[in-house]
């Protein structure tokens, strides 16, 4: 379906919007120099992925601040480094600080132009809030686990937009779900009947492929700059 048909973005925001790895490197570093540890950027990225995965596990609903001090606790316990609580808080306090991919505030306010904007989150609402600052975030609602009960990828966080969508004077159809997740975002939204566009920063390119064929996406595109170009061409056709 076009671009120009959708009335509503819905948006993950870390990944997407936030530069949610860049952010995680940076606030573990003094958890890394405390333990003097020598590891990679993508060695600390996978040790903090494996045991945040664990606590959503243990820990299917709950704050997103408290997840991010017990992945925090669990990193310590695991490298061998004693940390007190405030240490593990102020890592969790850190979401505001992480930052906004370069290609995003000008895309945001490009798209606020034509769409409603939705932010549909795993974090929650405090630290959402946190980040909206960095994104100057007009957005028109915003949902997390505290509104849900659930994390994504669970399939009633979906449920739970679409549900809410008929006060946006939209629905599932023309609805577009954009994120950089496939397994945590786009295969439950397209699920539930969302449109989807893949935002795969881990591509090094500045064109938009506007099939998304192998992804099982709609659309797959390499930054948000790239759904705009993309909309602006669809436009002009």
């Amino acid at each position: 379906m076009p671009l120009t048909v959708y009335k509503v973005l819905s948006l993950a925001c870390y990944g997407t919007l936030i530069d949610r790895d860049a952010g995680i490197a940076t606030a573990l570093r003094p958890l890394l120099a405390t333990g003097r540890l020598t590891l990679t950027r993508e060695e600390v990225l996978a040790a903090f992925g494996r045991h945040e995965s664990e606590v959503l596990a243990d820990r299917p609903v709950g704050p997103y601040a408290a997840l991010l001090a017990e992945t925090h606790r669990r990193l310590a316990r695991d490298w061998g480094v004693i940390c007190s609580e405030d240490d593990h808080r102020l890592f969790a306090r850190s979401v505001g600080d992480w930052p906004v991919y370069p290609d995003v505030p000008g895309a945001l306010q490009y798209l606020r132009r034509f769409f409603r904007l939705v932010v549909l989150s795993n974090a929650d609402h405090e630290s959402v809030a946190a980040s909206r600052r960095r994104l100057d975030g007009r957005f028109e609602a915003v949902f997390t686990p505290e509104d849900v009960g659930s994390y994504k990828p669970d399939r009633r966080n979906f449920e739970f937009l679409i549900a809410r969508l008929e006060r946006l004077g939209a629905t599932a159809g023309n609805t577009l779900h954009v994120a950089a997740s496939v397994p945590h975002d786009l295969t439950p939204a397209a699920a539930v009947g969302l449109g989807t566009a893949w935002v795969d920063r881990g591509r090094q390119s500045t064109a938009a492929a506007a099939d998304g064929a192998g992804s099982g996406c709609d659309y797959v595109f390499y930054s948000t700059a790239d759904l705009v170009k993309a909309h602006q061409e669809q436009l002009r056709a």
